[in-house]
Parts: C-alpha cells; sequence; structure tokens
C-alpha cells in the first residue's frame, strides 16, 4: 500500500450543498476568497497531508449550488496557493471534452514547475450536457458518454507526449559558451489522431517530478477503462465497506492485467468526516449541517445529478421514478448509483433526494472512534487513502488535529513530508522521459 495511507482535502468553498453557505461558520464569500482557500491549504498543510484539491463544472443554472454560481477557476487559484505553501500537492480539474490538449499541458505544466513539482490533473470528461453551449456547440453536439472517455484517453496521450517534449536536461544555460540548450533533447508531438491534432513542442520545461500525477473519478465501466489504462490516482464515494472493497479489488486487478504495479494505482475514497470530542457533538454537528435543507433544495440537487432534470413535476412520496435511461450521457457512475440505491430499498422521491442532500457518514463521533474507522478501511483493502470534503472549515481542522495524530500513533500516517514532489508523497515512481528511455535502450 505505498508509503502509508493517502490523505488529502478537497476545498470546496461556501460547500457543495445549495444550503451550505447559509450556516454562521462558512463565509458567503468562500468559494471567491483567497484567504478562505489560503487558510484550509495552510491546515492541511500543517497535517502533512498529500494534496489539496479543487473540482469545477463549466456550467450552471439558476438552479445550482451557490458554491458553482461564484467560483475560482481551479489552475488559477491553485497557482495562487502554490507561492503560498511549500510542501502540499495542488490537484486541479480540468476537462478533456471542452479544452485542448497543448493548452492544457502547458497550463498544468506552469502549476507543476511553480510548485517545485506538487500539481496534479484530475482529468474529467464533463458530465453536465449544457456544457457544450458554453463552448460553440449546440446541446445535441455534446458527446456521447464513450465517445468521452475516447477523447479522453487520446487528449492524455497528447498531453503527456507535450510534458516530454524535453529532457530533463535540455536546458544547458552556459552563457560562456552561449548555448542555451541541446537541440536533439527537444522533441514535438507530432499526433495526429481521432480527435486532436497537435505538432508541439511544449514550450516549457519538466519539473522536478516529470509530470504532474493524474487523476481520475468515475466509475461506470468507461470511467474504470480510462483509470485503469491512464489514471494513478482514482477517486470513488462508497458509504460503506463492502462497495469500497469491491471497487478496490476491481482497480487493482484490472491494473494487474494491464501489466501494471497494482501499488502505483492509489484508490481514494472521498470521505465527509463529523469529529468532536464526544460523539453526541459529532451527530449535533451533523444536524446542524443538514437541518437547512429544504425538499425544494434537496430535488434541486438531485437534478444536477440528472443534467439539472426538473423533479418537482413527481409526486414527492410516490417511489422512485422511472427515468428511463434520463442522464446517461452525464454522470452516468452517480445516475446508477442514485437509482439502484432508491430501488433497492424502495425509497420514495423525498428519501432519495434527502438521502443524497444528507448522506450519512460511517466517519463520525470521537477521533478515537474515526481514526478506528479509517484504520479498518485502509488496511482491509477498502482504499489506499481518503479525501476529506469537509462541509464545515473547522471540520478540517478537527481532523487534522484530533485524527491525524491518531493514524500516526498507529503508524498509518507520516510524521514529517519526507519528500518535495506530490509524486514522492504519494510513493509514485519519477514520470521518466520517453525519449529519454528511448535513447537509453538504443545504446544498450
Amino acid at each position: 500500500m505505498g508509503k502509508g495511507m493517502v490523505l488529502g482535502t478537497m476545498i470546496h468553498g461556501a460547500g457543495e450543498r445549495r444550503t451550505d453557505w447559509r450556516h454562521p461558520a462558512i463565509p458567503s464569500d468562500a468559494s471567491t476568497s483567497f484567504d478562505f482557500y489560503k487558510k484550509q491549504a495552510l491546515i492541511s498543510e500543517r497535517g502533512k497531508l498529500d494534496f489539496v484539491f479543487v473540482a469545477d463544472a463549466m456550467y450552471i443554472t439558476p438552479q445550482s449550488a451557490p458554491h458553482y454560481l461564484n467560483r475560482f477557476e481551479p489552475l488559477t487559484i491553485l497557482s495562487a496557493l502554490a507561492a503560498v505553501t511549500s510542501n502540499i500537492g495542488l490537484v486541479a480539474t480540468l476537462s478533456s471534452t471542452y479544452s485542448e490538449p497543448y493548452a492544457a499541458a502547458r497550463q498544468l505544466a506552469s502549476l507543476d514547475m511553480l510548485s517545485g513539482g506538487r500539481a496534479g490533473w484530475n482529468a474529467v470528461t464533463s458530465g453536465l450536457g449544457g456544457t457544450a453551449l458554453n463552448f460553440g456547440h449546440r446541446r445535441d453536439m455534446h458527446p456521447e458518454h464513450g465517445i468521452r472517455y475516447r477523447m479522453a484517453a487520446e487528449f492524455t496521450e497528447v498531453v503527456r507526449k507535450l510534458w516530454d517534449s524535453w529532457e530533463d536536461d535540455a536546458f544547458i544555460r552556459d552563457k560562456d559558451s552561449g548555448v542555451f540548450f541541446d537541440p536533439k533533447k527537444m522533441h514535438e508531438a507530432e499526433h495526429d489522431g481521432e480527435f486532436f491534432s497537435v505538432k508541439g513542442a511544449l514550450n516549457i520545461a519538466r519539473s522536478p517530478q516529470g509530470q504532474p500525477v493524474i487523476f481520475q473519478a468515475g466509475k461506470s465501466e468507461d470511467g474504470r477503462r480510462f483509470a485503469t489504462d491512464t489514471a494513478e490516482v482514482v477517486f470513488a464515494i462508497d458509504g460503506e465497506i463492502g462497495a469500497a472493497r469491491e471497487y478496490y479489488m476491481d482497480m487493482k486487478k484490472r491494473a494487474a492485467r494491464t501489466g501494471r504495479n497494482p501499488d502505483e494505482l492509489l484508490v481514494i475514497q472521498g470521505i465527509s468526516p463529523v469529529v468532536a470530542d464526544t460523539e453526541e457533538e459529532a451527530f449535533r454537528i451533523r444536524e446542524e449541517l443538514t437541518a437547512t435543507v429544504s425538499l425544494e433544495e434537496a430535488l434541486a440537487d438531485l437534478g444536477r445529478h440528472f443534467d439539472h432534470h426538473d423533479f418537482t413535476q413527481y409526486e414527492p412520496d410516490a417511489p422512485f421514478p422511472d427515468l428511463d435511461g434520463l442522464g446517461a450521457n452525464g454522470f452516468r457512475s452517480d445516475i446508477e448509483r442514485i437509482i439502484k440505491g432508491a430501488r433497492r430499498d424502495g425509497l420514495t422521491l423525498r428519501e432519495a433526494a434527502m438521502r443524497e442532500a444528507a448522506p450519512k457518514t460511517p466517519f463520525i463521533g470521537t477521533p478515537e472512534h474515526v481514526a478506528g474507522r479509517l484504520e479498518e478501511w485502509y488496511r482491509t483493502g477498502a482504499a489506499d487513502g481518503f479525501m476529506l470534503i469537509a462541509n464545515l472549515p473547522s471540520l478540517l481542522e478537527s481532523f487534522v488535529e484530533g485524527v491525524v495524530p491518531l493514524l500516526r500513533e498507529r503508524g498509518l500516517f507520516r510524521e514529517v513530508y519526507e519528500g518535495t514532489t506530490l509524486r514522492d508523497h504519494l510513493g509514485l515512481p519519477f514520470r521518466e522521459n520517453r525519449y529519454a528511455r528511448a535513447g537509453e535502450a538504443i545504446l544498450v
């Protein structure tokens, strides 16, 4: 399991749910407050966590949660955080469906260089169909689910070629001789594929970690194949340990079948821990967080998973409606999870919406209880680590101050940063330049 438990933080501004911003402890402008992001990043770094993560989407409606309506672009805010942090990894979401490989490669490489090798890329395919409307396409031009993943695979291939444009020692910078670089160590991508045509080379060198770490989230069959072929870290959100173990084992087996070292495909579970001095206080905090969620708001949040479908047209206390494949071209794994759970448990629409708006978490209670649950999941093959989704700013601090020391006592987490790059933190190997490898093979 690598170098120990992986821990990261999602910085989610004013909160994921529509009502989170109303909590008195959450600044209403958190999603566009540099001070807020800086504080969360520094708390995470103080705990020696592996990375902070910023999610993204590029389509909104009046029904979108406040955080989605007004927030920083991930690469911009993470570049700012690179200047005020020293060790923690910086992971940005960037769409492979609505970006161009050259621009993406350059932006991510710049963050990697700025931070001294701490960048990661969450490669997503953009599930919301309306995103097409913001990029010069008709709504019906949003690519089909399987096509988006084919695009993502080629996009990632091109980006990685571009990141290898320069061998690690290409820039000589000898002022006396006037030699700035070795032309033999500059390489053009020369890619001409199904979706993209890129000449290259990229106009920025490699960072101390070689290439940014590639993250991916997606539990559909297409998503799992893409992750197995491309990703180094995969995200999932499973509310119970059995489902988490099944996903973990599936991804590790897939990696092994393709010839990869399974230890170099890390499986991370997203969790929303609620930590307090007593169990009663923890449950009170959770109740306080969810008490303001109305049915109308829960239905709006639910609708986003289904490409902003209007669920108010249904009787809320009737069985969960038959949606006949609605939203299958969007967030497919989320949709499958919601529908499967509603049918399995015989939920009404109201019950399904409220479950999604205020999901139960096994990671609630005292620091000792939460640390014990994390250890159980880690040691029994449910996860290589966890990404914290702290809906209250104080919950991140409670985790860092209360749970992390217990994980250290149990030999599960680092005392200090042992390296300088995100790959060092995660126990992943330096990403060697493909052209340098090819040259070494010829010499042999």
